[in-house]
């Protein structure tokens, strides 16, 4: 069964989340407290949104997909950009990760949004295979960038690398959609 989240599965979600993070071998790098996700899901402007995978059988969460709204210049409509799509280990193969994947592609179609998006680790062999077979093509023509901490802090304070007022006008930007 999928169930939107509610307040009360913050827990949950934080623990799931934390699994997945040392799925991915990533840690160190889950750094998100349940207050701040109780705010981006249920704040008074949430900036998140949640759904569960619950056993039908024993009622318990055993996967979630956390998402947020995009919005497509070029389409001129909102997307839905997965950030977290994760099925525990024993539930795996159950369903569970179409149940939610059907229920995003659901809103998308319901809400008339032009994209349902999301990245994958280039190792996690069995996540491609699974994506693949539900149609997902990979966006090979795209690489991803990232700003964090001290590079994003040093950027947004103008002392980055490369900062100064022609700093803008010495790159051309474009393809950002």
């Amino acid at each position: 069964m999928i169930r939107t989240a509610i307040p009360d599965d913050i827990p949950v979600i934080h623990g799931l989340i934390r699994e997945l993070a040392e799925y991915e071998k990533a840690s160190h790098e889950a750094r998100a407290t349940q207050e701040q996700l109780g705010e981006a899901l249920f704040g008074e402007r949430p900036a998140a949104f949640a759904h569960m995978a619950v056993d039908d059988a024993t009622g318990e969460a055993v996967g979630f997909a956390l998402w947020f709204l995009n919005f497509s210049t070029w389409r001129g409509v909102h997307g839905i950009y997965l950030e977290d799509l994760y099925v525990r280990p024993g539930a795996r193969g159950g369903g569970h990760g179409r149940a939610l994947l059907t229920e995003l592609a659901r809103i998308c179609v319901e809400r008339g949004y032009g994209r349902l998006e999301w990245s994958v680790l280039d190792w996690n062999r069995p996540a491609i295979g699974f994506y693949e077979a539900l149609g997902a093509r990979p966006q090979d023509e795209w690489t991803v960038y990232r700003l964090t901490d001290d590079a994003l802090a040093a950027l947004g304070s103008g002392s980055g690398p490369g900062g100064g007022e022609s700093a803008g006008r010495a790159c051309p930007l474009g393809s950002v959609h």
